[in-house]
């Protein structure tokens, strides 16, 4: 007996076989990248990316010896793939930084007022969220709109091309600007202010619910049993949060993978204006009874530019040698702050501000900077501007008082230590740092009746290996260093957004 968690990725795609105790009995990843058909443009190539999960369950199920019960899938949110009823894909997918759609903002801003919108939703209008960018496909993929039978978030949509029914598990349904976070449903409201239909939506259930069992064919061709039983997943950063054990006030999740993620948890929803004013949502936890809000940014893709900027000739050699190439990168850390400071600013930004508008700055290079104390400074600048909206999460009645690091980059322990002095928190490490797939393995569990509950799932399966208590004399440095963060931002907003408006910046 054996469960499947698939966590599919902006970048790339993880499946990973656990048995119920929690041990990785096999698994395997996929990269790939997202196109720009045009500058600032960002979307998964659906039926490429579909190619690579599909190699990642093969391989994941091939050189795993226990059979596979039943599994779940997690993925990234507000991105939706157009499928027929027969599973027929008919277009890309549009990523959450991309700018198609912003046009209907001021339209839509101007009929409803944000803190009626955010009662509702859970969110405020903005450009990452689903709804403009269906908008925008309606307008102008016309045939793909009106062929679709359903839009399909990523997790429901590699479920279904497994054999499941089409749905959306209520963590990601409040990706799309369209639910209702209290009726846990589609809002006509939402539905008839922006002018999309129902029916191109799939049903709403509670993650963990059971939606269909693999096919034959998908189970012939994948090797996998038929008939496994297909779960209702998770937005990743829910999953990642179950998956790391954090599920109660006062807990919360640091994901470290393509974005730098904290995940708070609570029990009851603020009220709209508290949450409006620091550019907070709020959105079904994969526990029923709980919620969280998102606190993030694209640190994980600037340290793969970094990688593919300085080190692409190290990275192609450690792959040949079955290495990687972060370890030796991270490897060169300096101890110390880094020389220069770095305003993470390369790709859309998350709260409080939602900045989609600026560039990055790398300030105080000389002719004896490092290469390592750039990688230190993006760390540095990445975690800085998380610590802007966390330091407003008090006047919300949200205290985190210890987060868990997960995700690939939690593997650095330098990283990982470098969180806890520049947050003044501690931090704990789990043993399973994919704990996405490990969120999704819980809930294909819970569904299935191998676990009772997600206590028990929980119970079973995580695990802290270490734990990291801030250092007094680095806080205070740090504390120091967030100043001029903030003062340097504070002088070059005006200048890097316009230079971004003019079309002169690039993205990554």
């Amino acid at each position: 007996m054996s469960l499947m968690g698939i966590d599919v990725g902006t970048s790339g795609c993880k499946a990973v076989v656990f048995s119920p105790e929690g041990k990785i009995l096999s698994s395997a990843y996929r990269e790939y990248a997202f196109a720009s058909p045009e500058p600032g443009w960002g979307q998964l190539e659906s039926l490429a990316v579909w190619a690579r999960i599909r190699e990642a369950i093969a391989e994941a199920a091939g050189s795993c010896s226990e059979e596979v019960t039943a599994l779940s899938v997690t993925s990234l949110g507000e991105s939706l793939v157009p499928v027929t009823r027969k599973r027929e894909v008919l277009g890309d997918s549009l990523l959450l930084f991309d700018p198609r759609g912003d046009e209907f903002l001021e339209d839509l801003g101007g009929r409803m007022d944000q803190e009626t919108l955010y009662r509702i939703s859970g969110n405020t209008l903005g450009s990452p969220y689903s709804l403009t960018k269906l908008m925008w496909i309606k307008r102008n993929w016309r045939e793909v709109y009106e062929q679709a039978d359903v839009f399909l978030f990523w997790s429901g949509f590699v479920a279904f091309m497994l054999g499941a029914e089409p749905a959306a598990d209520y963590s990601l349904a409040n990706r799309s600007l369209l639910f209702d976070v209290d009726r846990a449903d589609w809002s006509e409201t939402l539905l008839s202010w922006s002018g999309l239909d129902r029916d191109k939506l799939p049903d709403a259930v509670p993650s963990g619910t059971v939606i269909g069992r693999v096919s034959r064919q998908a189970a012939e061709e994948l090797g996998l049993p038929a008939g496994v039983a297909i779960c209702a997943g998770a937005h990743d950063q829910c999953a990642n949060a179950l998956g790391s054990g954090v599920s109660e006030e006062g807990d919360a999740m640091f994901g470290m993978g393509t974005y730098l993620c904290i995940v708070p948890v609570f029990a009851r929803r603020p009220a709209p204006r508290v949450m409006i004013e620091r550019g907070l949502n709020t959105e079904h936890h994969a526990r029923p009874d709980r919620f969280v809000s998102f606190i993030y940014n694209q640190c994980g893709s600037v340290v793969r530019w970094y990688r593919d900027t300085f080190a692409a000739q190290e990275h192609h050699r450690a792959q040949a040698e079955g290495e990687d190439v972060y370890d030796r990168l991270f490897a060169e850390l300096p101890e110390d702050p880094a020389s220069v400071t770095v305003l993470p600013h390369f790709a859309f930004m998350g709260p409080p501000e939602f900045i989609s508008d600026a560039s990055g700055v790398i300030a105080g290079l000389r002719l004896g900077t490092r290469r390592s104390d750039i990688l230190k400074g993006i760390l540095e600048g990445s975690i800085f501007s998380l610590k802007e909206s966390v330091s407003t999460l008090p006047g919300a009645g949200i205290h985190p008082g210890r987060y868990r690091a997960v995700g690939g980059g939690s593997r650095s322990e330098a990283w990982v230590r470098l969180c806890a002095d520049i947050l003044d928190c501690p931090f704990e490490r789990m043993d399973v740092t994919e704990a996405g797939a490990l969120g999704a393995a819980i809930r294909a569990g819970t569904g299935t009746g191998i676990y009772s509950s997600l206590a028990e799932g929980s119970e079973a399966t995580v695990r802290v290996r270490d734990r990291f208590e801030p250092e007094a004399a680095r806080v205070s440095l740090y504390a120091e260093r967030y100043q001029s963060y903030l003062h340097l931002w504070s002088l070059l907003e005006d200048t890097l957004r316009e230079r971004q408006r003019r079309g002169k910046g690039n993205r990554i």
